[in-house]
């Protein structure tokens, strides 16, 4: 087992590894920005090294300061947590070659799934659905006008190395496809260096349900179930849950049966995801696989019984094996991601300091968080504060508990999504399991209901 574990991230993620380690007597490191120096990940570590100013380029980004952190404190090993470097090839390359294990996926493997043209690819070979699109990159606009007429309108226009919604257009006719690519190609050159562009047959009605798998050394996996995903706002989950409304027992065994299929397919070692888009009449394509720890992973862990996937992390990585079980949700579990944004104004962000925090508390609720009242939200990073997860027998009753764990939930002094939570919570399509990914487009929050 490793003996001391730095984790190159921040907030709360950083603080849930922290914890692990501390359960299973494994030292922890934690890195923080000049930024986070209040931060409870920084209080909570064995040890923490200062890696640089606020910005994420010159601090939790940049791999030199990263890796000398983990030589002065004799780390043996590095999680990435998700975001900033837990995708990054060449971070988990230095990793090796310096002897110290990233707790995460192999250099190849990143590479294989990270670029999504080759993922696509790879998935074909493994009979894994795939959304029908191009082989691979497009190199022109003219190829595109090709495929797009093969396949059918509406297309949907994705950047082979894009994340977070950044590089995608959806293409409804003909006329549109040229500003279409022209758009998508800016903005993935801007956001990742990368302009290459591939193209998908446009899923209508989606549903975005994503597969929990954890591999080990010996090329064998398992998947944990699923997690609905579906409730977004630019591409970017507002709540996750499990199981999903819309699964059925056949559907539910099908797409696990995917999952693993994919993970085997490539000798996967660690835990990752394995996302699919469900159209309405529960037809089910591959979209990407995420090679890390997912922001919504308590959901699972609460209605699996006795599973810590950050430890299960830390083992696949150690090399012991694991059981090769198929797991399936007990209960039911919902997480509403906690954003210092302000609801009644198109999400702007909302940094600033917290006055007043108070937690909910009571049977069946956890709060991950890294902030606390007297603490100043930085306004250099991603805008989620905490993770409010409720567990529950039955989805009724997590809907009900969720209610009453927002309406406990204070935090004074900036704005925060818990207004919002709360109005999705008493919606009628959301309570009758009747969403998509386009569910946000048409909600609307309430001003009568506004502090």
């Amino acid at each position: 087992m490793f003996k001391k574990i730095l984790i190159a991230n921040r907030g709360e993620i950083a603080l849930r590894v922290i914890r692990t380690c501390r359960e299973m007597g494994i030292q922890s490191v934690a890195v923080y920005s000049t930024a986070d120096a209040e931060s409870l990940h920084v209080k909570f570590a064995d040890e923490a090294v200062c890696i640089g100013p606020p910005s994420s380029t010159e601090s939790y980004l940049k791999i030199s300061n990263i890796m000398a952190a983990a030589e002065i404190t004799n780390a043996d090993a590095i999680h990435p947590g998700y975001g900033f470097l837990a995708e990054n090839a060449r971070f988990s390359s230095i990793c090796e070659e310096h002897g110290i294990k990233f707790i995460g996926a192999s250099a190849d493997m990143i590479n294989l799934m990270g670029d999504k043209a080759s993922a696509i690819a790879t998935m074909k070979k493994a009979g894994v659905p795939t959304i029908p699109g191009s082989d691979g990159i497009i190199p022109t606009i003219e190829d595109a006008d090709k495929i797009a007429k093969k396949i059918g309108y509406p297309v949907m226009l994705k950047a082979t190395a894009g994340g977070g919604g950044k590089g995608m257009r959806a293409v409804w006719k003909p006329e549109d496809l040229q500003n279409a690519w022209e758009a998508a190609r800016q903005e993935a050159k801007a956001g990742f260096d990368n302009d290459d562009m591939y193209m998908e047959k446009l899923i209508e009605e989606p549903r975005h349900i994503e597969i929990q798998i954890i591999g080990d050394s010996t090329g064998e996996a398992c998947h944990l179930s699923e997690r609905d995903c579906s409730i977004q706002r630019r591409h970017q989950k507002l709540t996750e849950e499990t199981p999903s409304p819309f699964m059925t027992k056949t559907l539910r065994e099908k797409m696990g049966e995917a999952a693993v299929k994919a993970a085997e397919s490539i000798k996967y070692e660690g835990v990752g995801t394995v996302e699919f888009l469900v159209d309405k009449d529960r037809n089910f394509y591959f979209m990407e696989m995420n090679t890390r720890i997912q922001v919504e992973h308590p959901i699972t862990e609460q209605v699996i019984s006795n599973f810590d996937l950050v430890r299960e992390q830390i083992k696949a990585a150690v090399g012991i094996p694991i059981l090769g079980i198929n797991y399936f949700p007990s209960q039911h579990s919902i997480e509403c991601r906690i954003n210092a944004e302000d609801p009644y104004n198109d999400f702007r962000p909302s940094p600033g300091f917290i006055e007043t925090f108070h937690a909910p508390g009571g049977h069946g609720v956890r709060l991950d968080t890294h902030v606390y009242a007297g603490y100043t939200i930085p306004p250099n990073y991603d805008s989620m504060i905490a993770k409010l997860i409720i567990t529950a027998q039955t989805r009724e009753e997590a809907i009900n508990k969720m209610k009453r764990a927002l309406d406990e939930f204070v935090i004074e002094g900036v704005k925060t999504t818990i207004p919002f939570h709360r109005q999705l919570m008493d919606n009628a399509d959301y309570i009758a399991g009747n969403y998509t990914t386009k569910f946000m487009e048409d909600f609307v929050m309430n001003p009568e209901n506004k502090e």
